[in-house]
């Protein structure tokens, strides 16, 4: 099962440019914030190169807006979109991140930058942007374990991650500690599993693993493809081309 296929071409083709990446933003001027646990990478509207500054388990948000103003102080931009690396309702993080610092819940990321912010979880950021149509899952191999749906161009983040699994969470056994802990090969042995699982409840017209670990693995799992890191930035400049409910903003109930 773990043999080379042939979708792990897929894998070898080259990545998207920049540059389209940076021109899909509807014609407003967007910067984008891919927050990580390892580091923090942005891209705006009319860039070509993304840019990035260490992160860490005690950085905050007010410290994460401030190295982004720096690093982005040469850029022109009206909106922000964020990718958390938590859960997010209403676009706003509703538990802090495993890998940062406190006080990401109630911070208010608008009156911090100054314009209007859109706050989405970083898996379903990065999911949006993988998004060719019909029924997508998307699987983040980072610092953690994202996940997340898109049903006809709708985003849905899953917190599937910290779901049982074996003696553990699934984030124990295909996140970076799992990397470490079991080794590439068995790491990988973990991930064909755990994508053979998902695959089979949720029945997806298209997989997607994407995540900075994707690199890591020698073949891609059945029936998936191979995701960008890049995507997230595709996904915040989407995430203002239309309203996208996200996050647990579901639409209310008839009367």
């Amino acid at each position: 099962m773990y043999a080379k296929t042939e979708r792990s071409a897929r894998r070898r083709k080259a990545r998207p440019h920049r540059t389209e990446v940076a021109k899909s933003s509807s014609g407003r001027k967007v910067l984008v914030v891919d927050v990580g646990g390892s580091s923090v990478k942005i891209l705006a509207t009319g860039h070509n190169e993304r840019r990035s500054f260490a992160s860490g388990p005690k950085m905050t948000p007010g410290q994460m807006v401030a190295g982004v103003k720096k690093l982005a102080r040469d850029w022109s931009y009206g909106v922000v979109s964020i990718g958390y690396p938590g859960p997010v309702l209403h676009g706003c993080p509703i538990a802090e991140p495993h890998n940062l610092g406190r006080g990401w819940v109630g911070f208010d990321f608008a009156a911090a930058f100054g314009r209007p912010v859109q706050v989405v979880n970083d898996a379903a950021m990065q999911a949006l942007g993988s998004y060719n149509g019909g029924k997508m899952l998307f699987i983040g191999l980072g610092t953690g374990f994202g996940s997340a749906m898109v049903v006809n161009g709708i985003v849905e983040p899953m917190e599937l991650g910290h779901l049982p699994y074996k003696k553990g969470v699934y984030e124990d056994y295909v996140g970076l500690h799992g990397l470490e802990r079991y080794g590439k090969k068995k790491w990988g042995r973990h991930v064909f599993d755990v994508v053979a699982h998902f695959i089979a409840a949720l029945e997806p017209d298209d997989t997607v693993i994407g995540g900075g670990n994707v690199k890591m693995l020698d073949a891609l799992p059945p029936h998936s493809r191979a995701g960008d890191n890049d995507n997230a930035f595709c996904g915040g400049f989407r995430l203002w081309q239309r309203p996208q409910p996200h996050a647990g903003a579901r639409p209310k109930p008839r009367s």
